[in-house]
C-alpha cells in the first residue's frame, strides 16, 4: 500500500497578512484605509485593510477564547491591530481576534441561506446592515471523480489478484445519499459552520422548495395520471425505448436492414443516467457507427431534473440536521423570497435572494463574496513520462497548485510543482527553488474570493 505524508493545510498563524498586487481577491475585505488607494508598504498587517470604502465592509472580530463578536468597522480594526490590542488570524474573510477583554454586547443576526445544486446564496443580516455576503459554486466534479476511482480500482483488482465475489454482504445505511448529493449536502454545513465561526448568528432562515418534476414534464397532469405513467405495463425501461421509436433505428429509420436494436445513451449514463429521455434506440450497425465517432446523431439531449431531484431529497435533512446542531432554523418558500425581492427591487440572483430570505429589508448592502471549492487531497497519476509507463506520486509536496506564497515582496500563486517538489512555477511564469517562498494560504477547500 501507498501511503502519503500529511500535508498540512492550515495558514500558518505567524504568516504576515501582506497586501498584494497580484491577487486582487484577496483584498476585497481585508483592507482599511483610504478610498481608491493604488499602492501601499507592505510590512504592517494594517495595511491590508486599505482600498475599499468603509460602508462597503465590516471585519469580523473574534475574542480572546476564540468565539465571535459583532464585526467592527474597518477603522476600529486598523487601530486595534496598530495598538496591539487585536492580531489576524484570518486572510478571506480577513479575521481579527482581541488580545484584551472587552465587552460582548451582541445583536441578533440572521443568517439567509438559498439552496441550490450548483450556487448557493448566503447573507447575514442584522437590524440596520448586511454583514456577510457571498455566493458559492459548489463542486460539480464528484461523479466523474468516483467514475475514475471505480474504473482504476476494477483494473487494478483485473490485473493483480483474484478473491471471490462478496458483494452480498454489502448494504446501504439508514439514511445513505449518493456521494455527490452528499457532498454538496456536507458543503451546505461546511459553509453555515464557517460563518457561525465567525459572526455570531442568532437565527438561520432556510428556503426549501419542492418540485413536481411529473408535472414539469406535463402541466396537465392531475390525479390518476401520477400512477398512469409512460411505462406503465412495460416490463422495464428498455422495451419502453423500442416501444416509443417504433422498434425502428432513429439514425437510419430502418435503410440499413439490420434486425438487431439497441439502446443508446445520448448522454453518458455516468452523467445523463438511465431516464428514458436520454436513450435511443438504434440498430447494430448504427450504433457501432455512433460509439466510434464515424457518425454523429441530429439529436437534442434533453435537459434533465437534477437540480430538482436534488431540493427534493436533500431540503429537510438540511434544515432538520440544523436543528439538530441546535440551531435555530425557520424556512421559507420560492414563492415569498421572489415575492418580496419584487417588492424590494432587487434583480434576481444567489446573492440578492439570501438577503431576502434573512429578512433584508432596506439594510445597508455590503460586497459580496465568491466562493469556489478546490479539492484538498489530489494524488494525481502522472502520464507525461516520455513514453514510460503512468506512475502515481508516491509523496505529497509541501507545495501545490493554487497556494499563496510570497516571493520577493510580493504575492503569487502557485502554479506548478516540479523536480520532486524542490521548485515551484508561479503564475507569472518565474521558477524558483521552493527555499525562496513563504507559505502565506494554502489554496485547497473552500476559498473566499
Amino acid at each position: 500500500m501507498q501511503k502519503l505524508g500529511e500535508r498540512n493545510t492550515y495558514t500558518p498563524t505567524n504568516a504576515s497578512q501582506v497586501r498584494s498586487s497580484v491577487v486582487v481577491s484577496l483584498n476585497r475585505e481585508e483592507t482599511l484605509g483610504e478610498h481608491d488607494l493604488k499602492t501601499c508598504p507592505n510590512n504592517l498587517d494594517g495595511n491590508q485593510l486599505s482600498g475599499k470604502r468603509e460602508q462597503d465592509l465590516r471585519v469580523p472580530v473574534l475574542n480572546m477564547r476564540g468565539k465571535s463578536l459583532m464585526p467592527a468597522r474597518p477603522a476600529k480594526a486598523r487601530h486595534l491591530l496598530k495598538e496591539g490590542k487585536a492580531m489576524v488570524v484570518g486572510r478571506s474573510p480577513f479575521t481579527i481576534q482581541l488580545t484584551t477583554a472587552t465587552g460582548e454586547a451582541k445583536q441578533d443576526i440572521a443568517l439567509g441561506v438559498d439552496c441550490g445544486y450548483s450556487h448557493v446564496g448566503l447573507s447575514a443580516v442584522s437590524r440596520k446592515q448586511e454583514l456577510f455576503s457571498a455566493e458559492v459554486i459548489l463542486r460539480g466534479d464528484i461523479v466523474k471523480l468516483n467514475s475514475e476511482r471505480r474504473q482504476y480500482r476494477r483494473a487494478r483488482r483485473s490485473r493483480l489478484w483474484h478473491r471471490q465475489p462478496r458483494f452480498d454482504n454489502r448494504k446501504k445505511d439508514k439514511g445513505w445519499l449518493a456521494p455527490s448529493i452528499q457532498h454538496k449536502l456536507d458543503s451546505y454545513f461546511k459553509l453555515i459552520g464557517k460563518i457561525k465561526e465567525i459572526l455570531p448568528i442568532a437565527k438561520i432562515n432556510v428556503e426549501v422548495a419542492a418540485f413536481d418534476i411529473a408535472k414539469i414534464k406535463n402541466p396537465d397532469i392531475e390525479g390518476e395520471g401520477y400512477q398512469n405513467g409512460v411505462q406503465k405495463n412495460f416490463w422495464n425501461t428498455r422495451e419502453y425505448v423500442l416501444f416509443r421509436d417504433n422498434h425502428t433505428c432513429q439514425a437510419c429509420k430502418g435503410k440499413s436492414k439490420d434486425p438487431v436494436l439497441e439502446v443508446h445513451h445520448l448522454e453518458s449514463r455516468k452523467t445523463g443516467g438511465d431516464r428514458p429521455d436520454n436513450l435511443i434506440a438504434l440498430c447494430n450497425t448504427c450504433h457501432s457507427k455512433v460509439s466510434k465517432g464515424k457518425f454523429y446523431l441530429n439529436v437534442k439531449i434533453p435537459k434533465g431534473f437534477k437540480a430538482e431531484t436534488f431540493m427534493n431529497t436533500v431540503r429537510w435533512k438540511l434544515v432538520n440536521r440544523l436543528k439538530e446542531l441546535g440551531n435555530s432554523v425557520s424556512h421559507t418558500y420560492g414563492y415569498i423570497t421572489k415575492s418580496k425581492r419584487i417588492e424590494i427591487g432587487l434583480e434576481k440572483n444567489h446573492v440578492n435572494d439570501a438577503f431576502v430570505i434573512a429578512g433584508g429589508t432596506t439594510q445597508e448592502r455590503c460586497s459580496s463574496f465568491t466562493v469556489s471549492q478546490t479539492r484538498r487531497n489530489n494524488r494525481r497519476l502522472q502520464t507525461n513520462r516520455k513514453g514510460y509507463r503512468p506512475s502515481i506520486r508516491r509523496k505529497r509536496y509541501e507545495l501545490q497548485p493554487n497556494d499563496l506564497v510570497r516571493y520577493d515582496n510580493t504575492e503569487k500563486r502557485v502554479k506548478g510543482v516540479f523536480n520532486y517538489g524542490t521548485w515551484v512555477r508561479l503564475d507569472d511564469g518565474v521558477n524558483t527553488n521552493v527555499k525562496n517562498v513563504e507559505v502565506l494560504k494554502y489554496g485547497k477547500g473552500i476559498q473566499f474570493v
